[in-house]
C-alpha cells in the first residue's frame, strides 16, 4: 500500500508539469486539377499538388515566463503522395526555440521571414502556391543552417534577424523581416543578403469593410547583372462565404535574363469559397507573360479543394 501511495503522489507532482506541455499534428492538403499551356506547346490536363504538407508543432511552459517550442514540417505532392524536396525528409522547417519576455531564439530550418513579411502576405489568394504563385518575386530562399532572434511585439511592430552558416559549402545569409499589425493595416519589410546578391521589398496591405488591398514593391541586386524592380498589386472582395480575388505583378525591363527576367508580368483572377474555416473549394486563372526573356509563357486554368486539419 505505502508503494502505491508513493507511486499516486508522484504521479500528483508530476501532472502538473506533464500538463504544461503540448504537441499539435497538423497539416493542409491542396489540389488543383489545371488546364495548363506552356509556351506553343498542347494543352494539357494536370492533377497538381499546391504545397501540401504535414507537420507536429509542440511547446513547453518552463515557467517564469520561459517557453521551449519546436516544429517539424515535412512537404509532399498530394497528387502522387511521394515527398518533396528530395531526400530530405522535414523538407519545410525542423526548428527549436527559446522565448520568454526578451523574445525569441530559434535554431534549424524555417523559410526565410523576409518572404512572409512581403511576397507571401500579398498573395492571398491561394497562399503564394501551386501554378498560381508568385513568379517575379526575387530571392534566394535560404532555409537551412539558421539562427534567427525574433523581438517582443511592441505596439504593433514586429521583427525577425536572422543568419545562415554557410558551413564551407556555400556562402553567408542574412536575413531580415520588420511587420507592423495594428487594425484594418498591415505593413512590411523585409531584407536579404547572400554573397554578392540581395534584395529588399517593402509590402502594405489595408482592409476597408469587404475589400481588403495590398501591394509590395522590391529591388533585387547582384554583381556583375543589372539591377531589377518587381513589383504587385492585390485586392480581395468578401461577401458571406466567398471571395473574389484579383492580383497583377510585373519586373520592369532592362533586368538580364541571365539573372532574373525583366519586363514579365503575371496576372490572376481567383474564386474562393469557403465550406468552413478549415476547407475551400476554388478556382482561378493565372498568366506569366515573360516577354521573350528565354522563359517559357505559362497559363493555367485550375479548380481545386483545399483543407486544412
Amino acid at each position: 500500500m505505502k508503494k502505491i501511495a508513493l507511486v499516486a503522489a508522484l504521479a500528483a507532482v508530476a501532472a502538473p508539469a506533464f500538463a504544461q506541455s503540448s504537441v499539435t499534428l497538423w497539416g493542409r492538403i491542396n489540389t488543383t486539377v489545371e488546364s495548363q499551356k506552356v509556351g506553343s506547346q498542347d494543352r494539357k490536363v494536370v492533377v497538381q499538388n499546391n504545397s501540401s504538407r504535414l507537420g507536429f508543432k509542440g511547446t513547453e511552459d518552463l515557467g517564469g515566463g520561459l517557453k521551449a517550442s519546436f516544429s517539424l514540417e515535412h512537404g509532399l505532392n498530394s497528387d502522387t503522395g511521394v515527398a518533396t524536396g528530395g531526400t530530405q525528409f522535414w523538407n519545410r522547417a525542423s526548428w527549436v526555440q527559446l522565448e520568454g519576455a526578451f523574445g525569441g531564439v530559434r535554431l534549424g530550418k524555417w523559410f526565410p521571414g523576409s518572404y512572409f513579411a512581403t511576397a507571401d502576405y500579398v498573395s492571398m489568394h491561394n497562399h503564394d502556391t501551386g501554378t498560381s504563385a508568385d513568379n517575379l518575386y526575387g530571392t534566394r530562399f535560404t532555409t537551412n543552417n539558421k539562427v534567427s532572434y525574433f523581438t517582443p511585439n511592441v505596439a504593433g511592430f514586429s521583427a525577425e534577424l536572422g543568419a545562415a552558416a554557410g558551413e564551407g559549402a556555400g556562402p553567408r545569409a542574412f536575413d531580415v523581416a520588420v511587420n507592423y499589425d495594428m487594425g484594418p493595416l498591415h505593413a512590411g519589410l523585409g531584407y536579404e543578403k547572400v554573397g554578392n546578391y540581395k534584395q529588399m521589398a517593402v509590402r502594405g496591405l489595408y482592409e476597408l469593410g469587404a475589400f481588403t488591398f495590398g501591394g509590395y514593391y522590391q529591388r533585387e541586386e547582384i554583381s556583375g547583372f543589372k539591377n531589377r524592380d518587381v513589383g504587385r498589386l492585390a485586392a480581395m472582395y468578401t461577401v458571406g462565404q466567398s471571395e473574389f480575388h484579383l492580383n497583377v505583378g510585373g519586373s520592369k525591363a532592362g533586368g538580364d535574363g541571365a539573372f532574373r527576367f525583366g519586363g514579365a508580368k503575371q496576372y490572376t483572377a481567383g474564386y474562393n469559397y469557403n465550406l468552413s474555416k478549415r476547407t475551400k473549394v476554388y478556382g482561378f486563372y493565372t498568366k506569366t507573360d515573360y516577354n521573350s526573356t528565354g522563359q517559357l509563357d505559362f497559363n493555367s486554368l485550375a479548380v481545386g479543394v483545399r483543407h486544412n486539419f
